[in-house]
């Protein structure tokens, strides 16, 4: 009965996270969704963006993935430990992938458009709870048959 709770939790948090992707256009500012979507990356027509607006939404998209991410992690393991580590890779990444997101938009051309398109997609996708999951259950695995 416990691990039914426990699942029908994290089945009720990723359903969130489906939220988040299926209200994107009503909660976030983001042009470049259409501009990827319908091609404009081809031909280089970069819509109008304003640029300290769309790293803003960006980030909040990034954090509110992020705590819905953090709860399924401890849902699924209730390890403080397994938190605060989650937490600082979160953060880590985090501090990366704007630094990065922000260079490839300032600089961006032919060469790059495909890379600002998949680090604005680590963004502002939950990827890295897809795998802390299965790496935080092989490390709990292992954890049990060496004490």
């Amino acid at each position: 009965m416990k691990n039914l709770l426990r699942l029908l939790q994290i089945g009720i948090l990723v359903v969130l996270l489906v939220l988040v992707r299926l209200f994107e256009h009503q909660l976030f500012y983001d042009p470049l969704i259409d501009f990827y979507r319908y091609g404009g990356h081809l031909a280089m027509d970069v819509p109008q963006i304003i640029f300290p607006k769309l790293l803003l939404n960006i980030s909040l998209r990034y954090w509110l993935n992020t705590i819905i991410s953090l709860v399924i992690l401890f849902v699924a393991f209730r390890d403080k430990n397994i938190l605060k580590f989650a937490t600082l890779l979160f953060a880590v990444l985090f501090g990366i992938s704007l630094s990065t997101f922000s260079l490839l938009y300032f600089n961006l051309n032919e060469q790059n458009v495909m890379g600002l398109f998949y680090v604005r997609r680590f963004l502002i996708h939950p990827l890295f709870v897809l795998i802390l999951l299965p790496a935080f259950y092989y490390y709990r695995l292992k954890k049990r048959e060496n004490p």
